[in-house]
């Protein structure tokens, strides 16, 4: 009997750990450095802002994206508007839809979120020896991959439950 039949290849047992880990640990970081931002947006206005930066969108494709209620995103949205990191706005040809658009103040706000990140974060990477930072800069690197790859994956309908995955999602 093949031994690959009999127990994982150690390519296998390290794609299911990564499998396993990623998602939850990736998420666990973001919420650790979001706790540390003296940030005048939420993480929450961040992400939509960072949806907002490739170009507008209606709120229903914001909360499909985001993987929130309709309502919910609208209430976000709302607040974005009154801090003018965003506008709103109809659409001649049907007035029903409304778009949604980062404003010059908005890219700004969300510039000083990614700056506040970046320093938050490289505060405690220059803790971590240099062969754990390239080891860090690697996975940056097939983090990449492996999100581009989600998204060519995306124009595929979603399975049942499961959100889009946004490159920008930690803003």
């Amino acid at each position: 009997m093949n031994s690959r039949t009999n127990r994982p290849t150690t390519r296998d047992s390290q794609i299911d750990r990564v499998a396993a880990d990623l998602v939850p640990q990736a998420s666990l970081l973001a919420r650790l450095v979001a706790r540390r931002l003296d940030s005048r947006i939420s993480r929450s206005e961040a992400r939509v802002l960072a949806m907002l930066a490739t170009g507008p969108r209606r709120i229903t494709e914001l909360a499909e994206l985001d993987g929130v209620a309709q309502p919910t995103m609208t209430v976000l949205v709302k607040r974005l508007a009154e801090q003018q990191l965003v506008s709103r706005a109809r659409q001649p040809e049907d007035e029903r839809v409304v778009l949604v658009r980062i404003t010059d103040a908005g890219q700004a706000a969300l510039a000083d979120y990614r700056s506040l990140i970046r320093d938050a974060v490289r505060e405690h990477l220059v803790q971590i020896p240099d062969e754990q930072i390239a080891a860090l800069a690697q996975a940056s690197e097939a983090l990449e991959a492996l999100i581009e790859l989600l998204q060519g994956g995306a124009a595929a309908a979603p399975a049942a439950g499961s959100r889009p995955n946004q490159k920008e999602d930690i803003a």
